[in-house]
């Protein structure tokens, strides 16, 4: 009996083909999937959050030291406390690249010019790890220097521009000036020995050149936030130089060259100026005071000048007639009649002055003189057709004694006078022979006339008080 040959793997087309299909395609599936990871391979998954995520794809390399050790599964937004927005980024690692410590700190990096980016994780020193599934907070991003693509974004059409037509000016500076720059080159031969020096100076540690660096830092950073405000500075400064280039010849010019001299002759100047301003100082502060009445007197001052205005119109009239007048004066001064006449005139003001003394102020303060002549006038003032007539009456009680209308038959002494028992009909006597006119030793007051009678008590000579000057005014 013949057996039936058995068939092999190899000999059937269908067989191999099919095992061909299925091998592409197992190899396909892995290369579309090589970016996340192998399948069946054991993977460690953690989150980290990064401030931007500008530029990742997931699929992009997550490297530690610069090895692949994962890929970037998915990146989702997530709004933080302060309302803030941060990306946060689905890690697939390795498990090769566990543990990863808790200060750890994440980078997004350019892998190519191209813009394509990785995450690269530096490992820290902590004792703790990341367990799988926690998230690396946004603080653990730390960023880095512009990149070589954010670099080359700055060169927009304008600024490309700008920067060829500064080379072709640069050109045209430097063209045909070879031997001059070499003549300057060799200029520059003596400083090159003295430059040394300086360098050696500031890289000694006692000139805290990095103290220096460190402020400038300090300050770079403190003028960043406010670079816009001060593009727009230097833009209006190209409006203020405009304008200032209209007088910049000759008066800009000629500031500029006259300033050196100036201040060579400020300089030898001012401290021999300095006593005269010091005292200057110590005159206006002395005149302060009177500065402050002046300012207080000012309505009188203003009233005196209205006022002074026409009269000193009229001084020149006055300064005309001064001339002739001393000429009289001198011509009378010379009359020995006259000398004589006038040293009589002194003695009768030296005979008089004591009397007018005491005589004037009745007249100047208490005006009684005036008083006395209206007084006398008005006493004949009443008349008919046959003349006038003195005008007087007389004032007395008759109910008490010794008044004015019968003979006196006691003392004004306060007695009890007969038939008499009331205190209030008793009589005192008032007298006053001189009183005070405001005369020299006398009170500054007018008591003639103005008296008042002191019920009770007895009064010979000057009122108890002051009656005061005011007296009735002539008109």
């Amino acid at each position: 009996m013949r057996r039936k040959p058995i068939e092999t793997l190899a000999a059937s087309p269908v067989m191999i083909g099919a095992v061909t299909v299925l091998i592409a395609i197992v190899a396909v599936f892995l290369a579309y999937n090589a970016n996340n990871g192998l399948p069946f391979v054991p993977s460690y998954r953690i989150s980290a959050q990064v401030p931007n995520a500008n530029g990742v794809v997931p699929g992009n390399e997550v490297r530690i030291g610069g090895v692949r050790v994962g890929a970037v599964e998915t990146i989702e937004p997530v709004e933080q406390d302060d309302g803030t927005a941060v990306a946060k980024l689905d890690l697939r690692l390795d498990t090769s690249a566990t543990p990863i410590p808790v200060d750890s700190k994440v980078t997004v990096r350019s892998r190519s010019v191209l813009g394509l980016k990785y995450l690269e994780i530096r490992r820290g020193t902590a004792s703790e790890d990341f367990a799988e599934g926690e998230v690396l907070p946004v603080s653990a991003a730390v960023p880095e220097p512009v990149e070589i693509d954010e670099f080359l974004s700055t060169f927009d059409d304008k600024t490309s521009v700008a920067i060829q037509q500064n080379l072709v000016e640069f050109g045209n500076a430097l063209a045909g000036r070879g031997p001059d720059l070499n003549e300057a080159i060799g200029e520059l031969r003596p400083l090159l020995p003295k430059l040394e020096r300086v360098t050696k100076d500031l890289a000694k540690p006692s000139t805290r050149l990095g103290r220096l660096v460190s402020a400038l830092t300090a300050t770079a950073a403190e003028v960043a936030p406010v670079a816009s405000q001060q593009g727009d500075m230097f833009a209006s400064l190209d409006t203020t130089f405009g304008a200032l280039a209209e007088v910049a010849r000759p008066f800009i010019q000629e500031t500029i060259s006259e300033s050196p001299p100036t201040l060579a002759v400020a300089t030898e100047t001012l401290p021999r100026v300095r006593p005269f301003l010091a005292h200057s100082t110590a005159l206006f502060n002395d005149l302060g005071p009177g500065v402050d009445a002046l300012a207080a007197n000012s309505p009188a001052i203003a009233s005196a000048l209205v006022t002074g205005t026409p009269v000193l119109r009229a001084t020149p009239i006055l300064n005309d007639q001064l001339g002739p007048t001393a000429r009289a004066l001198e011509d009378f001064n010379d009359d020995a009649a006259a000398r004589d006449g006038l040293s009589r005139l002194v003695q009768t003001s030296n005979i008089l002055t004591p009397t007018l003394k005491f005589v004037t102020p009745a007249q100047t303060v208490c005006n009684y003189g005036a008083l006395l002549l209206r007084n006398l006038s008005s006493v004949f003032g009443q008349n008919d057709g046959v003349g006038g007539w003195q005008r007087f009456e007389v004032h007395f009680n008759s109910d008490g004694p010794n008044n004015e209308g019968s003979p006196s038959f006691a003392p004004a002494d306060g007695g009890d006078p007969p038939n008499v028992g009331t205190t209030s009909d008793r009589n005192f006597l008032h007298v006053n022979m001189y009183p005070n006119t405001a005369a020299p030793g006398q009170e500054f007051e007018c008591e003639a006339g103005r008296e008042g009678y002191l019920l009770g008590q007895q009064v010979i000579g000057n009122v108890p008080g002051n009656q005061g000057t005011t007296t009735e005014i002539t008109p």
